[in-house]
């Protein structure tokens, strides 16, 4: 039935008592309807072709699609804010962990195919006859892997799955079957074992070869971060990941194995933590380079308010070529800077036909944030218009297609994240909104504190939050195509990304031409 009613509603958007057309701003109105799927299918269909290759940070993808917004943001006649360029030069470092020698027993192997090394520092080289086994890592009174052993500077050797248990199959930790958080908890052994300052961890893995064979060539990949202006090497004991039968090779001149030591952890209920000798010798290090990437920027300046301004933003990078295989990111995020480039037309049409802002707006596409917020974070702390001055920040990151969440019930949703995290009159702006033209289900499941996948903190609105900046994260939600090759333009659904990035603009109109700023009275987690 409500199916039904939305598709009468749209069908008659003239009738005076209708709740979608009874409030609307005819001026508005019209180019909200500038956003449509025609010209956002051109976007997409060239920003995720096989010409950019993944838009990969640093790789000539990348610099192609920042070239493509820049070049749009220019046509649509969009000021270039920054000393007359569309470019704010992202300054960051590439850090390349090479390791040239991995050596059990005389065996090599090579990472990224055999095991995987994660690691910074200078270069080093170790030739360990001994190893010293810590069992599962673990310090609890219960049960202490490494109580009276002194790890400092040496190469250990750690179980990275599982923890010890009882005949019954109960946790020794927690006394139930219940598993304890040294087993949960993706961190807490390593910290644990970090914290006792080791030469190199040895990390004993049963799900080695399904890591490799889907994170393979990511992990051995160039870690890429801001440049900081200091030494960029980190001095944390590196972690090696390999599996049983390597770990097995390691000591098979001692007569024991992986399996033996972990069943014995099981039937003593004690640790088995001890020095084994072995043969392993090792080489590795990192080398660390500058190279910069662009935030781009384009420029609409407000009338009387034009001090004032609104930042509407999303990332146009992905996960780029990766060994031949190109990660097209048509939703990640193609489709939020489609629907940026598409936001900037309608405001950009609508300021040169006598209709422009009273606030002023920067349209940003921002470089990096698949390698951790980085092009947002480099333009908060290096902003081109004073943060102080900027009334509020919307982000579309991903907003193409169905979760899997919606993909049995309503499509016709968005996330509608943190819109009252900081601001209360935020997420009635947008409601309203919503309810006046776009009429979409407002899901609110990701502002929940509690939510597991923290996806507030996950995009480039954050960035803003965090110095007290309102914002929305338009969002559609996670699929099984996310950072996978299979994210690609065929599969997106214009319609609704229009219709979401049509609800961002409603909020922006509002918030671009009402008399005051809005509040900020709120402080949620």
């Amino acid at each position: 039935m409500k199916q039904f009613f939305f598709l009468f509603v749209s069908l008659v958007p003239t009738f005076s008592g209708c709740v979608l057309g009874q409030d609307q701003d005819p001026i508005q109105q019209k180019y909200a309807t500038e956003i449509n799927p025609e010209s956002a299918r051109r976007h997409l269909s060239i920003l995720a072709s096989a010409e950019y290759e993944g838009r990969g940070t640093g790789e000539l993808g990348g610099e192609k699609a920042a070239a493509y917004i820049a070049a749009e943001f220019k046509r649509l006649g969009l000021t270039a804010p920054v000393e007359g360029s569309y470019f704010q030069p992202v300054k960051l470092v590439r850090t390349r962990f090479d390791v040239k020698e991995f050596a059990i027993a005389g065996q090599s192997f090579r990472n990224g195919k055999d095991f995987y090394f994660v690691g910074g520092g200078p270069e080093t080289h170790i030739q360990a006859k001994d190893i010293v086994f810590i069992g599962y890592g673990i310090s609890e009174d219960k049960y202490d892997d490494l109580k009276g052993i002194d790890i400092e500077g040496k190469v250990v050797l750690v179980l990275s799955e599982g923890e010890p248990k009882d005949s019954k199959g109960n946790s020794l930790i927690t006394g139930t079957d219940t598993p304890s958080d040294w087993a949960t908890s993706n961190t807490k052994r390593l910290q644990n074992i970090t914290s006792k300052k080791p030469e190199l961890i040895i990390a004993v893995s049963n799900t080695l070869k399904e890591s490799l064979a889907r994170f393979g060539y990511r992990l051995t990949q160039p870690r890429i971060a801001l440049d900081e202006g200091k030494s960029q090497v980190t001095h944390t004991a590196p972690v090696v990941t390999i599996g049983k039968d390597m770990a097995n090779l390691l000591f098979a001149k001692t007569g024991t194995s992986v399996d033996k030591l972990s069943a014995k952890i099981d039937a003593t209920q004690k640790s088995q933590s001890g020095v084994y000798k072995v043969d392993l010798n090792t080489s590795f290090g990192s080398k660390t380079e500058p190279f910069t990437s662009n935030n781009v920027l384009g420029y609409l300046e407000g009338t009387g308010l034009k001090d004032e301004l609104l930042v509407i933003t999303a990332h146009y990078d992905h996960e780029g070529n990766q060994n031949g295989v190109i990660f097209f990111g048509a939703d990640d995020n193609g489709s939020g800077t489609t629907g940026v480039l598409e936001i900037a037309r309608a405001f950009a049409k609508a300021k040169s036909e006598g209709h422009g802002p009273r606030r002023s707006i920067l349209f940003m596409a921002v470089t990096a944030e698949e390698k951790g917020l980085l092009g947002s974070n480099y333009y908060s702390r290096h902003p081109v218009f004073p943060l102080e001055n900027t009334v509020v920040n919307l982000n579309t990151d991903m907003i193409g297609r169905i979760d899997d969440k919606h993909l049995n019930g309503n499509h016709n949703y968005v996330h509608a994240i943190g819109s009252d995290k900081l601001s209360s009159e935020l997420k009635a702006i947008n409601e309203k909104a919503n309810a006046t033209y776009t009429q979409l289900e407002l899901d609110y499941m990701y502002d929940d504190p509690k939510d597991p996948m923290r996806i507030y903190y996950r995009s480039d609105q954050y960035n803003f939050a965090k110095h007290g900046i309102p914002v929305i994260f338009y969002f559609s939600g996670l699929h099984p195509d996310y950072h996978t090759p299979a994210d690609t333009v065929d599969k997106i659904h214009f319609e609704l990304l229009c219709k979401r990035a049509r609800l961002a603009f409603h909020t922006a109109w509002e918030i671009a031409n009402r008399d005051q700023r809005l509040v900020v009275d709120s402080n949620k987690e």
